[in-house]
């Protein structure tokens, strides 16, 4: 009898560890730590892991701009021998020779948020953000009934993300509205303070501003912040990006007209699940696009607007 429980144990101790081995580790590794924006994608990475039995290491530079500890951390998940990674890069070039390396070892990558210039990825799983920075300027354009000057709060060179926003921004503006003129742009270097620093230097340099578009939440915060700080909210046109608790108060209060947003969770979610596909054998699609929306106070209590505006974070990153 004795015999036969030992062995029971010996079969369930070694069930438990082979499950555990079958678990394969997925490293999701964003630009930055710091804004609502990557926690929502976090808790989107989560959530696809629960579901396809991945376990997510999650590590990333708390700044936007640390180019080196994003490369760190990325040689650092090679070295632990993951089984797939999910990067959101810094800049289009920086993680070019982790990219080459991943590949001679095998280790399949999905490139989520922003592009990089390696060909070296299964997938690219993003908000088509050329479009959605049209979507700011037809926006900012129609508040403004097709004249006047405006301005950019951009992100910081190299980010390929916003870069595409701003393109596409300007592409708009050149094309459809001859009668609005970009007057000025300044970086906010994924910065608050330096966004609001930046914003206050064009109020002081154009005092005639009509619009504004920021092309990032850290440049959107910044931007709102500085309106309110002149006692200019709801006197020049402003449409943001991203969402936040205070973005979306400020689009409450009428410091912001519209926000231009995305669905982080479902970019976080998407990376895991489709680096998953790859490790079972499929063949993703080179390219992932996502919508981004354009949101309006009286949007703000529509279901839909609720749940993209506020996902259960807690719900995946509360242990």
């Amino acid at each position: 009898m004795r015999c036969k429980i030992a062995l029971l144990a010996a079969i369930c101790i070694l069930s438990f560890s082979c499950n555990r081995q079958q678990q394969r580790r997925i490293a999701v590794i964003p630009k930055g730590t710091a804004h609502v924006f990557w926690q929502s994608v976090h808790a989107g990475a989560v959530a696809a892991g629960q579901e396809f039995h991945e376990e997510i290491l999650w590590d990333g530079p708390p700044n936007e701009t640390d180019y080196s500890r994003q490369l760190e951390i990325f040689d650092s998940m090679l070295n632990r021998h993951v089984d797939g990674v999910v990067v959101a890069a810094e800049d289009r070039t920086t993680l070019n020779g982790a990219f080459d390396q991943a590949a001679q070892q095998k280790i399949p990558v999905v490139v989520f948020d922003s592009g990089v210039d390696s060909t070296n990825y299964v997938s690219f799983v993003a908000t088509n953000n050329f479009e959605a920075g049209q979507m700011g300027a037809r926006t900012l354009a129609e508040l403004l009934h097709g004249k006047g000057s405006v301005a950019m709060i951009n992100h910081a060179p190299g980010s390929a993300s916003t870069m595409d926003r701003e393109r596409g921004f300007k592409d708009v503006m050149a094309r459809e509205f001859p009668g609005i003129h970009i007057v000025a742009e300044q970086y906010s270097m994924s910065d608050r303070a330096k966004g609001m620093a930046a914003t206050e230097n064009i109020l002081t340099s154009q005092p005639n501003l009509d619009g504004l578009f920021a092309s990032s939440e850290p440049s959107s915060v910044g931007a709102a912040q500085a309106l309110k700080s002149r006692g200019l909210a709801g006197k020049i046109r402003f449409v943001a990006f991203d969402s936040s608790e205070g973005l979306v108060e400020d689009l409450k209060a009428g410091v912001i007209d519209a926000l231009v947003a995305q669905d982080p969770f479902k970019i976080g979610y998407e990376g895991v699940r489709v680096v998953t596909d790859k490790l079972n054998g499929k063949t993703p699609p080179k390219k992932i696009d996502l919508s981004a929306r354009v949101i309006t106070k009286v949007d703000l209590d529509k279901p839909q607007i609720q749940q993209l505006l506020h996902p259960d974070i807690n719900k995946y990153l509360s242990h």
